[in-house]
């Protein structure tokens, strides 16, 4: 369920495995520096899902990245109303808490 006022609604963080990489997301992701294995195990075991609106979802897990290790939040925007579920793009933000629905300890 989504809610009014912009507000993403968590819901089960239930898998995505049909779906296509857009275009637009694989230049995204290279620009941005996130690796398809990243946004496939992303897709594949999300820590949180949540409804954007009807018919899109955000996938989101924390990732360590980089050397030293540092926890960012990967966050994958996908649209699951077509068949197969259509991935928009993916980014990673260092701002967890921002996203994070729920109580974060980071």
């Amino acid at each position: 369920m989504y809610a009014a006022g912009g507000k993403a609604v968590p819901v089960t963080p239930d898998p995505v495995t049909d779906y296509v990489i857009t275009p637009h997301a694989v230049f995204e992701m290279g620009r941005r520096g996130l690796n398809e294995q990243i946004v496939r195990s992303v897709l594949s075991a999300p820590e949180q899902r949540l409804e954007v609106r009807r018919g899109r979802v955000v996938l989101q897990s924390r990732v360590p990245l980089g050397e030293p290790a540092r926890i960012y939040l990967i966050r994958v925007i996908v649209d699951i109303d077509r068949q197969p579920a259509e991935v928009v793009t993916a980014y990673r933000t260092s701002r967890v808490s921002k996203y994070w629905r729920g109580s974060y300890e980071g």
